[in-house]
């Protein structure tokens, strides 16, 4: 055995007990429920003069939950056929947003779609008109943290759902060749989407977040140290916090995964610990594959993932030949 495969049997083994509710099931089809009952609202517009000739942008919105439009780019390549495109769906990480249009050509490079959406109230132009009881503390993954039902990320998440349903509404799209894709915050997304939607056919998600949130809370890893925080002031909420979470917790939600996954984690990543993700990964019941890259940090290895990422692809039918 190297050391990688070494590393990689030994975060194999870690399995710490699911923290899932008894109501867990029923807490996400009637979440569920509840987005499909919304009208989508797509709202699509045309950048006639975006310098990029050879792709279609548009500047879309669609309704995400507690009244709150969801703002994305959707780029499409002009096809001499006009035949469907297998389509990326771009979920960004914390405190980003769907950037600009040409973030995105390298997708379009490879003859996909792709859509890259805000999430709430962070670093896009996308608000958060959700209510909360409680008053604002030091950042989202705080916002109704004593309900699951008004708890930020599941508003979240149902808008990543919805974020497929708006891909599938493009003219242009392949629904049978849907991709999740995202990094950190984006991976966690792209790991509930995949859990909580049966439609897509990949999803790819790198040092993603979310996982094993008590030990993430306990270590004050990234934007879930803000958890902490408030915990600090508040500790009498400590257990009402924990339980909270445990419904957005993506290891207890891993089993539902159907698609094919590929993962990357980094061994000195301090901010999504690669430990955190194997809760998640070990769970993971459909085909799958992970990389690891021993040295490097929350950065991860971007380009030499992104190889990999193509072959994944192309196994899975998405692109290019068998």
């Amino acid at each position: 055995m190297g050391y990688i495969e070494d590393k990689k049997r030994e975060l194999e083994k870690y399995l710490p007990p699911l923290t899932r509710k008894p109501d867990f099931d029923l807490f996400w089809e009637q979440s569920l429920e509840e987005s499909r009952r919304l009208p989508l609202g797509l709202e699509v517009k045309r950048l006639e003069d975006y310098p990029a000739e050879k792709v279609h942008v548009y500047d879309i919105s669609y309704q995400g939950m507690e009244n709150t439009r969801i703002h994305g780019w959707y780029l499409a390549p002009r096809t001499a056929g006009g035949g469907r495109l297998p389509c990326v769906i771009q979920y960004h990480g914390f405190s980003g947003s769907r950037g600009m249009p040409s973030d995105h050509l390298f997708w379009t490079a490879l003859g996909m779609a792709v859509l890259a959406v805000d999430c709430r109230g962070q670093g896009g132009i996308t608000a958060d008109h959700a209510c909360y009881q409680e008053a604002y503390f030091d950042g989202p993954a705080c916002r109704g943290i004593l309900d699951p039902h008004e708890y930020y990320y599941r508003h979240v998440y149902l808008d990543s759902v919805r974020a497929v349903d708006a891909a599938c509404a493009m003219e242009e799209t392949d629904r049978d060749r849907i991709v999740l894709h995202g990094i950190s915050q984006g991976g966690a997304l792209v790991m509930a989407a995949a859990a909580l939607d049966s439609r897509p056919a990949a999803a790819l998600a790198d040092v993603p977040g979310n996982s094993d949130l008590a030990v993430r809370v306990e270590g004050e890893y990234g934007s879930f140290g803000a958890a902490a925080a408030y915990l600090r002031r508040f500790p009498q909420h400590t257990d009402t916090a924990f339980g909270t979470l445990s419904y957005f917790d993506t290891m207890n939600l891993a089993s539902r995964i159907t698609c094919p996954v590929l993962c990357s984690v980094s061994l000195k990543d301090k901010t999504c610990p690669a430990e955190c993700f194997f809760a998640t990964y070990n769970r993971i019941e459909s085909v799958k594959q992970i990389e690891i890259y021993p040295f490097c940090g929350h950065e991860n290895a971007y380009s030499i993932q992104m190889e990999k990422k193509l072959v994944f692809l192309r196994r899975c039918n998405i692109i290019g030949n068998c």
